[in-house]
């Protein structure tokens, strides 16, 4: 009798911790979705897609708004946006497997792979590149045009014309063009698209169902529509040429069902060993001997003495941002049809919402 009591005890204790936890989660997700709808107003964002992952469960994964404001379509976990450079840390991910297999090495030099690569060119690495401290100018700032269709070879053949901007690994400065030369790199050490190799090698396998390099040709189910503020009034993205949307430097088509899935990916650490992810969100040694906050494809720092990866898009009018707190077991992911869009500022009044601790002290909490 003693036993079966205190077993009851014990079970309705378990009950009432568990019906606590969930009416803290219910409020949680609530007060976020008040957040979320009054950061929208003041952004005048049309539409976002937020999920929030805590502990491994979904917090809150809705959309809010809308995709398209022409057909008041609204947005929803399956409504796909533009990746813009959130689509790097898969470029990443694609070449550390490369290497963690033996077809390439991420210090390779582009000589290898290039033998016309003139100097300094030809001794930079893949790392370097990865890691945005190339030196290598980037020409989505003024150097090419962007309604001009430049295939992968004439984009290459660019990068040899650019002067370096800095020695090879003495700093960091955020180049596009290195993203878009290691997509070549794929072409050249497997004669395979580097879109082909991340639908079958990343998206089939980590249950992504909508992820895809841009197409502006085919039928994309659920696909948002881009808006920028021109003079205040909402306006439909500008117009750029089509192959420009297939580079590797995040050209890619993201759902949040995707990005939940790729979300459950990093928490588990999988399709690479872990020395991969190790190497993955280690930040990048100057040749000066000191550290930048920057891994392959994601940047990498600390809150609340924890460590936290993060990264941003644009493009097109789409912003995107992902953040994971690993000292929380937190993710949030911000998804956004809106060029002017602040997703980190999302991100920032989430993770103050779930612990103040987590805001960057540097940052101004919404």
């Amino acid at each position: 009798m003693i036993r079966a009591t205190t077993l009851r005890r014990a079970t309705l204790a378990l009950l009432l911790a568990l019906a606590a936890a969930c009416a803290r989660g219910d409020e949680l997700a609530a007060g976020i979705q008040s957040f979320v709808e009054r950061e929208m107003l003041r952004q005048r964002v049309p539409g976002v897609a937020v999920a929030v992952v805590l502990q491994g469960k979904p917090l809150l994964a809705r959309g809010f708004g809308f995709a398209n404001l022409e057909h008041t379509v609204p947005v929803t976990a399956r409504t796909v946006f533009q990746s813009g450079s959130l689509g790097k840390q898969f470029t990443a991910l694609l070449l550390a497997m490369l290497a963690a297999e033996g077809t390439l090495s991420l210090d390779d030099t582009l000589g290898r792979f290039f033998p016309e690569a003139p100097p300094p060119w030809s001794t930079v690495t893949l790392r370097q590149l990865l890691t945005h401290t190339s030196g290598m100018p980037d020409y989505t700032e003024g150097l090419i045009d962007l309604r001009r269709d430049y295939s992968e070879d004439e984009l290459v053949a660019l990068a040899w014309t650019l002067a370096p901007e800095f020695e090879p690994g003495s700093t960091w400065r955020y180049s596009n063009t290195g993203y878009v030369l290691l997509g070549a790199v794929v072409r050249k050490a497997t004669g395979r698209f580097y879109g082909d190799l991340l639908r079958e090698r990343v998206f089939r396998p980590l249950g992504m169902p909508h992820a895809r390099v841009i197409s502006e040709a085919d039928i994309v189910s659920h696909r948002a529509a881009g808006y920028r503020l021109v003079d205040g009034v909402l306006q439909n993205q500008e117009w750029v040429a089509p192959q420009l949307n297939t580079t590797a430097d995040g050209a890619l088509y993201l759902s949040l069902v995707d990005m939940l899935a790729w979300h459950r990916a990093l928490r588990a650490r999988a399709l690479l060993p872990a020395a991969g992810w190790e190497d993955m969100f280690r930040p990048v040694r100057l040749s000066d001997g000191s550290d930048y906050p920057y891994g392959l494809g994601w940047r990498v720092d600390s809150v609340a003495d924890a460590a936290r990866v993060h990264h941003s898009g644009s493009w097109q009018g789409f912003k995107a941002y992902i953040a994971r707190y690993a000292g929380a077991d937190l993710g949030i992911i911000v998804m956004s049809n809106l060029a002017e869009a602040e997703p980190a500022r999302f991100v920032d009044g989430i993770a103050a919402l779930i612990d103040p601790a987590l805001v960057d002290p540097g940052v101004e909490a919404p």
